[in-house]
């Protein structure tokens, strides 16, 4: 917004320069000009008496000394011919016989008004031509010819045009400095405004937005300070209640297994499927707890990167996914999986150990489960170009096309998994992670079977290309 407010006014400021100082500018080498035409045109009226008197008198000595002195003094050209169109007197090498010359003598001797024409510019050299008839407009006896040097009248053109264009840019200048401000004034209390709206949309406590600029703008952030303070104070109560729950929550539970527990050495045989069901939902309560918390954390930590831009952090992909696979490779042999990591050269990615270790242990968990007794599951890190990939790939069952778009979906199970333990939060969990770095979590088909899950963030380093193995 900043840069089309100033782009506009800066517009303005250049028509409203070039509309006073074009004008400016023909005006000053038209007065110029007349100046240099003035004092040449009185030259010439004396020349011209000078001619008169040596034709009546038939003696040009004055004449002649006159126009050598003038030539030698101000480097300026004169000739003098009589009404025969003879030269009386020739200085400056300039001679009667050349055609411009010709031309004036010819128009004076008609009594002709001779125009010297043309506006001077700072570039003009050379000469400008000047002619007078000798004599009264009844008997003309002759002509004079002046060629005027114009070196001079052009430099003073040029200092004037510098001093109005000298104070054009100075005016331009202080429209820009005037028009930063005033946008400064107004976009201001914008940025501080959508700050305060990132913070809030991230679900971060709002700073108040600065009641500055125009009237309509201190208006609009009065109306946000108070709209963020009342969200605020929601948000804020939401999370106490799920720390509240959690904690009131997890109490309960720890004290009804103690009592389930200490219950199982006095219960029948008959009694231990009810026994295995209770402790089987206690589990599952448990781990939903635990799963609402760890997605909360990550939504949370999610809209700390996108409000402040942190992407410092950043660690070893491929050391760290070696490690995760290390250790659930004996859950893995348990479910009768096989678990194995495709070692490849080090692929630094823009987040922290714990966070790719927690995403890792994520999707491990979840291609163990859902691929099935026999599987195997591949894990491996590679770069993208300028991603760092972290793919996890098995030749279980997989899904469905249609179910892919589905697999971020908080809650959401395939039919076939509805028996499987688990919630349906950890891949909700994986994508809040990732997406707070400015990465993405991608599902696809694993070739030929099978699901590939692919976690791509940006690469902090350079790395070699990997093998492709999804295929949407």
């Amino acid at each position: 917004m900043r840069t089309r407010v100033l782009t506009v006014v800066l517009a303005f400021a250049v028509l409203a320069v070039a509309g006073f100082a074009v004008p400016l500018l023909g005006v000053t080498a038209t007065q110029r000009t007349e100046q240099l035409v003035a004092a040449r045109a009185a030259d010439l009226d004396r020349f011209a008496g000078l001619a008169d008197q040596a034709a009546e008198s038939g003696d040009t000595g004055a004449l002649t000394a006159e126009t050598t002195r003038y030539t030698e003094l101000y480097g300026e050209a004169v000739v003098v011919v009589d009404a025969r169109r003879a030269p009386v007197v020739q200085t400056g090498g300039m001679r009667a016989a050349d055609p411009a010359v010709a031309r004036l003598v010819d128009a004076a001797l008609r009594n002709q008004p001779v125009s010297p024409g043309g506006t001077l510019r700072p570039w003009s050299r050379g000469g400008k031509l000047l002619a007078r008839p000798v004599g009264t407009g009844t008997r003309v006896s002759g002509a004079v010819v002046l060629r005027a040097s114009v070196r001079d009248a052009a430099d003073d053109i040029a200092l004037r045009w510098a001093l109005v264009l000298a104070g054009a840019a100075m005016f331009a200048v202080a429209c820009v400095l005037l028009a930063r401000a005033a946008t400064r004034w107004v976009v201001r209390p914008l940025h501080h405004l959508d700050r305060a709206v990132g913070a809030l949309a991230a679900g971060l406590p709002a700073e108040h937005a600065r009641a500055g600029g125009p009237p309509e703008l201190r208006q609009l952030a009065t109306g946000f300070n108070r709209m963020a303070d009342a969200v605020t104070t929601a948000l804020e109560q939401q999370r106490r209640l799920v720390a509240d729950t959690s904690h009131q929550l997890r109490n309960p539970l720890a004290a009804l297994r103690l009592r389930i527990d200490s219950l199982q050495p006095r219960l029948p045989a008959s009694a231990t499927r009810t026994y295995t069901g209770v402790t089987g939902e206690l589990e599952r309560m448990e781990h939903l707890l635990d799963d609402l918390l760890a997605l909360a954390n990550a939504e949370h930590r999610a809209g700390e990167l996108a409000v402040t831009g942190e992407r410092q952090a950043w660690c070893d992909a491929t050391a760290v996914a070696a490690a995760q696979a290390q250790l659930w490779r004996p859950v893995a042999e348990q479910a009768g999986v096989r678990l194995e990591f495709a070692p490849g050269p080090v692929v630094l990615m823009t987040c922290t150990e714990g966070e790719l270790a927690q995403v890792a242990d994520i999707l491990l968990d979840n291609a163990i489960k859902y691929a099935g007794e026999g599987a195997r599951v591949e894990s491996r890190c590679f770069a993208d170009g300028p991603d760092a990939v972290f793919e996890v790939r098995d030749d279980g069952p997989g899904l469905a096309t249609a179910e892919l778009t589905q697999a971020g979906i908080r809650f959401w199970r395939s039919e076939r998994h509805r028996d499987v333990r688990g919630s349906g939060l950890g891949l909700a969990i994986a994508e809040q992670l990732v997406a707070g770095h400015g990465g993405r979590v991608e599902f696809a088909t694993a070739d030929p079977q099978g699901l590939c899950v692919r976690v791509v963030l940006p690469r902090a380093g350079h790395g070699a290309s990997g093998p492709k193995g999804c295929t949407a």
